[in-house]
C-alpha cells in the first residue's frame, strides 16, 4: 500500500504517521511506501521499513497536485490548512491554501480517473467551523452549515466538492469533521482555538497560560489521539455504510473553560489552576461566541467513531503522550 499525506509536518500528521508506523499497516494491509507533504519538510516516522519519499511543497502551487497524483497512492490524508486565526487576517492566504489547494488536488485526481480509474481513498480534515450561530445545543446530525468565519466557509465548499467528486467516482473520499483538538502539544500556534490548549499545557509545566474568554464559554474537544483515531477509521471504513452524505461531525466532549480548568485542579491540584491568568481579547471573544457548544455525533459514533468522555481523560492522555505518564 502507498499513502500519501499532506500536511505530514503539522502536528495530527505527525501523530498520525507514529501510529501507522505502531500499527504495521493500515487496517490489514501493510504499507511498502509512505509520500510525505509539506511546506516545511516533514520528518519520515521512526521505525518505518519501506519506502519514504518527504517533499518541501505548497499543494496549491502549479503542477504539484498532479506530481503528487502521478505516484497513485492507494490512501491520501488531506490535512493541510492555515488555521482559523491565520485565515481571518490573511483572506487571499486562506482561499488560496485552504480552497484553492484543496480543488487542484481533487481536480488532479479527476482527471487520474478519467485516463487509467484510478480511484484512491481520500480523508479530509474539515472542521465543526462549518457551522455558526445562532447554534442548538446539542447539533444534531442534519444541522445546516452557516459559518462565520473565512475558515469556516474554506472548509464548507471543500466539503461540498468531496461530496460532489465522490458521487461522481472520482475517489472515495470522507469529511472528518474535527472538534477542536486538546490538548494540543508543543508550542502555542496561530489558532483562534489555541488558548483551550493552552490554559491545560502550559500550567501542567509549570508555566503562565493566558486565558481570553470568559469561563462560561462552552465547546466541543477530543484529543489528538482521538483525532487520529477517526483518520485511520474514516481510512478503513466501508463507505456504503457512510452513504453520500460523506462529512461527518466526530464524537467529542463538550465543555465549559471552567469545567475544564476543575479537571486541572483534580489532575494536577490548586498550584496549576494559579498559572491561569485572565486577560480578555475582544476579536477571540467575538469570534468563540460563534462556535459550535456540542454535537450528538449520532451518525460517527453508530458507525464507530470514538472519543474521551471526560476532560479528566483528555488531561490524563496528554500526560501519558507528551509528559511520559506522569507531572
Amino acid at each position: 500500500m502507498h499513502i500519501l499525506v499532506i500536511g505530514a509536518a503539522g502536528m495530527v500528521g505527525r501523530k498520525l504517521l507514529a501510529r501507522l508506523v505502531d500499527d504495521g499497516g493500515l487496517g490489514d494491509r501493510p504499507i511498502e511506501r509512505l509520500t510525505l507533504v509539506d511546506v516545511v519538510m516533514p520528518t519520515a516516522p521512526e521505525g518505518f521499513s519501506g519506502a519514504v519519499s518527504a517533499l518541501e511543497a505548497d499543494l496549491s502551487a502549479p503542477g504539484q497536485a498532479e506530481t503528487l497524483v502521478a505516484t497513485r497512492p492507494d490512501v491520501i490524508f488531506h490535512l493541510a490548512a492555515i488555521v482559523s486565526g491565520e485565515a481571518e487576517l490573511d483572506f487571499e492566504k486562506g482561499y488560496r491554501i485552504n480552497l484553492d489547494g484543496t480543488r487542484v488536488l481533487f481536480d488532479a485526481i479527476q482527471r487520474a480517473n478519467a485516463e487509467d480509474g484510478y480511484r484512491p481513498r481520500l480523508v479530509f480534515t474539515s472542521s465543526i467551523a462549518v457551522f455558526g450561530a445562532p447554534l442548538p445545543f446539542p447539533i444534531e446530525d442534519d444541522y445546516h452549515t452557516t459559518p462565520l468565519t473565512s475558515y469556516g466557509t474554506q472548509k464548507a465548499i471543500c466539503e461540498l466538492l468531496l461530496a460532489d467528486y465522490s458521487r461522481r467516482g472520482f475517489f472515495d473520499g470522507i469529511g472528518i469533521r474535527l472538534p477542536t483538538v486538546c490538548i494540543r502539544p508543543g508550542v502555542p500556534n496561530k489558532a483562534a482555538s489555541g488558548f483551550f490548549s493552552n490554559i491545560l499545557r502550559e500550567p501542567l509545566v509549570g508555566k503562565e497560560a493566558i486565558l481570553p474568554v470568559s469561563e462560561e464559554v462552552r465547546h466541543w474537544h477530543a484529543s489528538p489521539r482521538s483525532a487520529v483515531g477517526f483518520l485511520i477509521h474514516g481510512a478503513t471504513i466501508d463507505l456504503e455504510r457512510v452513504g453520500p452524505r460523506r462529512n461527518l461531525s466526530m464524537p467529542g466532549l463538550s465543555a465549559t473553560v471552567g469545567e475544564q480548568i476543575e479537571a486541572l485542579r483534580r489532575v494536577a491540584g490548586d498550584k496549576a489552576v494559579r498559572l491561569i491568568r485572565r486577560e480578555p481579547d475582544p476579536m477571540i471573544m467575538k469570534m468563540v461566541a460563534g462556535w459550535a457548544p456540542g454535537f450528538t455525533a449520532t451518525r460517527a459514533t453508530a458507525l464507530g467513531f470514538k472519543a474521551e468522555t471526560s476532560f479528566d481523560e483528555i488531561i490524563r492522555v496528554h500526560i501519558e503522550d507528551e509528559l511520559g505518564g506522569r507531572l
